[in-house]
């Protein structure tokens, strides 16, 4: 009978934070794979947890995931945990979930906390829509393409900084999504000096040009709104003549009607207008 996988989140700061459920369950496993053990004994201990241990990190994840598949092929139950929050998120745990699906072993995840989802929920941003990015890309190319993803997203972006980093991170985004964009800084989230500072990126660079950063920051900024997006393309338009305009749409096969009611939508004008014009200009 093949074992089970358990993802267990835990605290991203306070102790108090884990559930029950994850504390039976990290006791009653055969074994805990951890992404620093030496970070997690302190929280087992904390908790009288004696079950042992084995070392599951970004740069023994593909061998030791298929260590730990054949460990669960023989029947042993394994608990995930990361050094804080829900396994799988930005972290190695994702490699061992894929390669239990692959082997058919049993998986399930144990509800807790997480970084990016608190630091939204205080955030005073929009939260019905928002996408997850975690760290930026330490590349410069594929930086500079995230980046320039971002400049049109619309949703809420939720960002992860460390503070060595932080006044870096934040120059670059004010450079791409200007400074007068808003966003919060959610810094050392659940600990006692637990920080949410609500401003925009102009008056962050500021900020932390004369103040030093510490601790762990998540960076919730707000997305670019519709009226910006239909601004902007409203003004891509402007430097084509309509006859241009309209030829465009005729060339991929519409029929001039159609072609028409779209450049009138694309320049925010009335079709009626639209139609005048080219019935004026003999086309």
């Amino acid at each position: 009978m093949a074992g089970k996988l358990y993802l267990c989140a835990t605290p991203i700061g306070n102790l108090e934070d884990i559930t029950l459920r994850v504390l039976n369950t990290l006791k009653e496993v055969d074994l805990i794979a951890a992404e620093d053990t030496r970070h997690s004994i302190k929280l087992l201990n904390h908790f009288g947890i004696k079950t042992p241990m084995t070392s599951y990190h970004e740069y023994n994840k593909v061998e030791k995931a298929r260590y730990l598949v054949e460990q669960m092929e023989k029947g042993l139950t394994v608990a995930l945990i990361t050094d804080a929050g829900t396994p799988g998120i930005s972290d190695p745990g994702e490699e061992l979930v894929r390669q239990c699906h692959q082997a058919g072993i049993p998986l399930t995840s144990l509800p807790g906390p997480s970084a990016c989802v608190t630091a939204l929920t205080v955030s005073g941003l929009p939260t019905r829509r928002f996408c997850f990015e975690a760290f930026l890309p330490y590349d410069k190319k594929e930086r500079a393409a995230v980046l320039e993803e971002l400049a049109g997203e619309s949703r809420t972006i939720i960002l992860y900084e460390a503070p060595h980093r932080l006044r870096k991170t934040l120059r670059e985004l004010e450079t791409v999504l200007g400074s007068g964009r808003r966003l919060t800084l959610c810094r050392e989230l659940t600990k006692q000096y637990e920080e949410q500072r609500l401003t925009t990126l102009g008056e962050a660079v500021s900020y932390y040009e004369e103040t030093e950063p510490r601790g762990e920051f998540v960076l919730v900024i707000q997305g670019k709104s519709r009226e910006e997006i239909q601004k902007e393309q409203l003004q891509s338009w402007e430097s084509v003549s309509m006859e241009a305009h309209l030829e465009q749409y005729l060339s991929q096969g519409l029929a001039k009607k159609e072609a028409i009611r779209q450049v009138a939508r694309d320049r925010g004008l009335s079709r009626r207008d639209v139609y005048q014009y080219f019935l004026q200009a003999d086309m």
